[in-house]
């Protein structure tokens, strides 16, 4: 007996179920009014403008604009650990030192769906969102998320696609 799976009955099927359900995209949610840094920023810069501004942290762009990392609390905590460690006052570290290289990035095409997998996945609590060259448009955050949640029509949690006539 031959049988020949017909593929391409397959991948049409597949190709509707991809455009159909679509989620709101990640845009919609996303954080633009960013405080952002250079690397050659002065850290205790860095944490009093985190203080001040009442933000838990920043991206960080080089003179290009591209995204070369991200300042938290938590890197700034680092400071305080070289401090005692050198046995001398705070110093006056740049955002080179401290910063997270390690990034995980979501594209403007993302949707919400995408991204609270990506939350999931990972132990990252906010996502620079880049366009397709790479540069930075906007941040979004699990408390992002968690407002799409919110807003997500719970009889029908998938958002509506106008279908052609």
């Amino acid at each position: 007996m031959n049988f020949e799976p017909n593929f391409s009955r397959k991948k049409e099927h597949q190709d509707k179920i991809q455009t159909s359900s679509r989620y709101e995209p990640v845009t919609k949610y996303m954080a633009t009014d960013l405080y952002t840094f250079k690397p050659d920023s002065e850290i205790i810069e860095v944490i009093e403008t985190l203080l001040s501004k009442k933000i838990s942290g920043a991206p960080v762009l080089d003179d290009q604009s591209k995204l070369v990392g991200l300042i938290s609390e938590k890197d700034c905590l680092k400071l305080m650990i070289d401090s005692v460690y050198h046995n001398h006052p705070v110093s006056k570290g740049k955002v080179r030192h401290y910063m997270t290289t390690a990034l995980k990035t979501v594209s403007v095409e993302a949707d919400v769906v995408d991204v609270a997998n990506e939350f999931l996945q990972t132990r990252f609590k906010r996502f620079p969102v880049v366009d397709n060259e790479g540069r930075l448009v906007g941040q979004v955050s699990r408390r992002d998320i968690l407002k799409a949640i919110k807003d997500m029509n719970m009889t029908t949690w998938q958002k509506e696609i106008s279908k052609p006539v």
